[in-house]
């Protein structure tokens, strides 16, 4: 999850999503994704609180910063994901 200056929130996720979610956490992952998408517009403020404490089932945030420069690696990884708030998610096969 990465928050603009503006507030704005960009939801990033690996692409290869559909093989690293095992096929019955599917069940737990889907309506969360959704869930997500739908925040990220309307309540991005109280996503990004929940998010970056790590308190979203078994969602687990690795880093937490104020800016993605601070961060090399974790920028050069960002640059490979997906943004779940800009596109349709992804879907287990």
């Amino acid at each position: 999850m990465l928050k603009d200056e503006k507030g704005g929130l960009r939801f990033l996720v690996s692409p290869d999503l559909r093989t690293i979610v095992q096929g019955d956490d599917w069940a737990y992952l889907d309506p969360l994704l959704l869930d997500i998408q739908k925040r990220a517009q309307n309540q991005p403020a109280d996503l990004f609180k929940q998010l970056a404490s790590l308190g979203v089932g078994p969602l687990v945030a690795t880093e937490v910063g104020k800016a993605l420069s601070d961060n090399p690696s974790l920028r050069e990884l960002s640059d490979k994901f997906i943004d779940l708030t800009s596109r349709s998610k992804p879907k287990p096969d």
